[in-house]
């Protein structure tokens, strides 16, 4: 058995959750027609091409500008700088760019055929431009989207997503690139929770330096955050029985006692105590089953959160006998685990495949079905029940 103090410290903040790459949607350029006309050529552009910034789309006949062109190329010859302005002024109130102005002055003859081309780069989401068509004024011919930057929108479950804020640094790792962090920060936590998962979407902006993140690719996100002080305990000493939490107090002469306890965040291998413990005072970190199981507690009782009176003692002779072996995940719920194990010299059972109570889920966090793991069982009246449960490397 290893006895440690309750001690007060610094507890990280710490909290994953996994998330998706999306488009920016603040990043978004919509090229329209400025003017009525027809679609004489197309640059062979589709949906999903990347494109740079000022790339063509299409040549269009504007038959209205040649008309008005000519006007503006009549006035200008008389010289008479007030009619020249009012005749360029309504050039750019048809929809004119002013290059095309300053084109036909220097040039001194119409151009009725404009390019129209993107504004900025990115990726075509729509294009809606064919040869031979007819356009109208304000008619939408394509949607581009930048990638300059992406969102990464990571779904964190609701009861852990309150320390979160706007602005807070986070980290990205990726399936795409193993091995590989991206930084990035909170941009927004979206007012909505989605109903069926009870989460809420945190979005996040990614630099996306020569246009390696795409859409729809999968990440796990971890958010970072500033230490708060703490009374902890490690976690391997809370004992988890369902309904309650309890630790093992050392006592003086070799005597113990169980006392309840609250608990609040974990972090790495520590947990934090709310209610039930002080500074100081000793623990059971290890081997706290050989001493008491769930079955012999029921007949202590335990030191009750904020409780002071005398207590009564658990000696260690009032012990419940833990067995170990070495066995895999076949299935497992929040109540169960078959596991299939190796023989358990101590009570005479060969290999075999069978199911245990599991008093709290949280003993099996982080394991999964096909999982190798080490674990301790003791058999209360309820039937053989799972105590500890770790995972270990496959040989």
């Amino acid at each position: 058995m290893r006895t440690v103090a309750v001690r007060r410290g610094e507890l990280a903040s710490s909290l994953t959750a996994t998330g998706t790459i999306d488009f920016n949607q603040r990043d978004v350029a919509i090229v329209q027609a400025r003017a009525g006309g027809f679609v004489s050529r197309v640059y062979g552009r589709a949906p999903g091409d990347v494109i740079g910034a000022g790339a063509p789309l299409a040549d269009v006949l504007v038959p209205e500008w040649g008309g008005a062109q000519t006007e503006f190329l009549a006035v200008r010859r008389t010289g008479n700088a007030a009619l020249i302005q009012a005749a360029r002024q309504r050039l750019m109130l048809l929809g004119m760019p002013s290059g095309t102005i300053a084109s036909v002055e220097q040039t001194g003859r119409p151009h009725n055929v404009i390019t129209i081309s993107t504004p900025t780069g990115g990726v075509i989401k729509t294009l809606n431009v064919r040869g031979g068509m007819t356009l109208m004024a304000g008619q939408t011919l394509a949607e581009v989207n930048g990638l300059g930057t992406v969102w990464l929108n990571a779904a964190v479950p609701e009861a852990v997503a309150g320390p979160l804020k706007p602005g807070q640094a986070v980290r990205a790792a990726l399936a795409a690139f193993p091995g590989e962090t991206i930084s990035g920060r909170v941009s927004a936590i979206l007012p909505t929770t989605q109903v069926d998962s009870r989460t809420l979407t945190v979005r996040i902006e990614l630099p996306n330096r020569g246009g390696r993140l795409r859409p729809g690719m999968f990440a796990t996100v971890s958010f970072g955050g500033s230490t708060q002080p703490a009374l902890l305990v490690p976690s391997e000493a809370l004992i988890r029985t369902g309904k309650r939490t309890l630790v093992m107090l050392a006592l003086d002469k070799g005597r113990y006692r169980p006392a309840e306890v609250q608990t609040g965040r974990e972090s790495g291998d520590d947990t934090e105590i709310l209610a039930g413990l002080s500074e100081g005072e000793k623990i059971v970190a290890s081997g706290q089953f050989l001493i008491d199981s769930e079955a012999s507690l029921s007949g202590v009782e335990a030191r009750p959160i904020g409780g002071s009176a005398p207590p009564a003692i658990a000696k260690p002779t009032a012990v419940a006998a833990l067995y170990e072996t070495v066995g895999k995940i076949e299935q497992i719920t929040t109540t169960s685990v078959t596991l299939s194990h190796e023989p358990v010299p101590a009570i005479g059972w060969p290999a075999m495949t069978m199911t245990f109570q599991l008093p709290d889920p949280k003993i099996a966090r982080g394991l999964k079905t096909g999982d190798r793991v080490r674990f301790g069982f003791d058999q209360p009246p309820a039937g053989p029940t799972i105590r500890r449960l770790a995972k270990v490397a496959d040989q």
